[in-house]
C-alpha cells in the first residue's frame, strides 16, 4: 500500500521502482467515491496532499507552480480568450487561475468524481471562491462524452487529468484530440499534462503523435512540480496559424508565484534527448 501507519509516509511508486514520497502527519479523510479511492492527507512539510487511487494528484505546498504553468502560457498566448473549457481539475485550482484573466466571461469545467470538488472545497479551498465566480459554471459528468456531444466552441481546453495510463487513456486519444480541435475557436490552444518524460515516455511520445495528426501546431515542454516524478511533460495542440512560443506579457495576472511570462521561451529548453525523441516523431 503507498500509505504506511507504521512510517507514518505516504509513497507513490511509479515504473521501474521509482518512489516519490512525504512524511506524513495523520490522514484526514479517505472514501471510495464511485470513480476511484480517494485520500487526503496532512503532510509534515508540504501540506494536505490529495491522492486518487494512489497517485498523487496535488500537493497544496507548491501547487501554485503547476496551476499557473497549465494556465498562464495558454490564455496569455491567446489573443483574446473569452471562453475556457477545463476537463477534471475537480480541486479547483486550474478555474482559479483561469478566472484570473479578465478577458473571461466564461469558465466551463467538467470533472467526473463529485466527491473531489467537494472534498476539496471542505478541506483544501485552493479554489479560493473560483466556484462562486458567476462566470464559472461547473458540470459533474465525462470530459469525453461533454466534448463530443456539446454545441458550444471555446478558445482554450485545458485538460487537467489524471496521468495518462489506464481509464484516462481515452483522454490522450486521437480520437479525444479531434472532438477537442472541432470544439475550439480559430486560433484556439488546448493544452494537456501529458506525465514523467522518463517513465511514460511511450505514452508521452503515442500522445505527441497523435496530436500531431489532428492540430496544425503542436508544442512540447516540461518543468518540475513538487510531487510529480519530474520534469513533467505537457503538450499544447493549436488550431490555425497561431505560435504559442509567443505571449502578450501585458495582459498577465499580477503576483504569479512560479510562471514568469518575460521568460516564457524558458518552457521550451529541454534536454538533448528529449528534443531528439521528438524530432523522431
Amino acid at each position: 500500500m503507498p500509505y504506511s501507519e507504521e512510517e507514518r509516509a505516504f509513497i507513490e511508486w511509479y515504473p521501474r521502482g521509482y518512489g516519490v514520497g512525504f512524511k506524513v502527519k495523520e490522514r484526514l479523510f479517505e472514501t471510495q467515491t464511485k470513480y476511484q479511492r480517494l485520500e487526503l492527507y496532512e503532510t509534515e512539510g508540504f501540506g494536505k496532499l490529495l491522492v486518487l487511487d494512489g497517485t498523487v494528484q496535488l500537493v497544496e505546498i507548491g501547487e501554485e507552480s503547476y496551476h499557473e504553468v497549465l494556465v498562464h502560457p495558454v490564455m496569455l498566448a491567446h489573443p483574446n480568450p473569452r471562453r475556457v473549457l477545463i476537463i477534471g481539475g475537480g480541486d479547483g485550482g486550474t478555474l482559479r487561475e483561469v478566472l484570473r484573466h479578465e478577458s473571461v466571461e466564461k469558465a466551463t469545467m467538467v470533472e467526473i468524481d463529485e466527491m473531489v470538488v467537494e472534498v476539496s472545497r471542505i478541506y483544501l479551498g485552493i479554489d479560493r471562491g473560483a466556484f462562486d465566480d458567476p462566470r464559472a459554471e461547473l458540470i459533474i459528468g465525462d470530459g469525453v462524452k461533454y466534448l463530443k456531444e456539446t454545441g458550444e466552441r471555446f478558445d482554450v481546453i485545458i485538460v487537467d487529468s489524471t496521468d495518462p495510463v489506464g481509464p484516462a487513456k481515452l483522454l490522450f486519444s486521437e480520437e479525444f484530440y479531434r472532438s477537442a480541435y472541432e470544439k475550439l475557436n480559430e486560433k484556439g490552444l488546448y493544452i494537456t499534462q501529458a506525465g514523467s518524460v522518463y517513465l511514460f515516455t511511450n505514452e508521452l511520445l503515442n500522445a505527441y503523435k497523435a496530436m500531431k495528426k489532428v492540430f496544425d501546431r503542436v508544442y512540447y515542454f516540461s518543468f518540475p512540480v513538487i510531487g510529480y516524478a519530474s520534469p513533467w511533460s505537457f503538450l499544447v495542440g493549436v488550431k490555425g496559424d497561431l505560435d504559442f512560443r509567443k505571449v502578450d506579457v501585458s495582459r498577465a495576472p499580477e503576483k504569479l508565484y512560479y510562471y514568469d511570462p518575460e521568460r516564457h521561451e524558458t518552457l521550451f529548453q529541454m534536454p538533448k534527448y528529449v528534443r531528439e525523441l521528438l524530432e523522431k516523431e
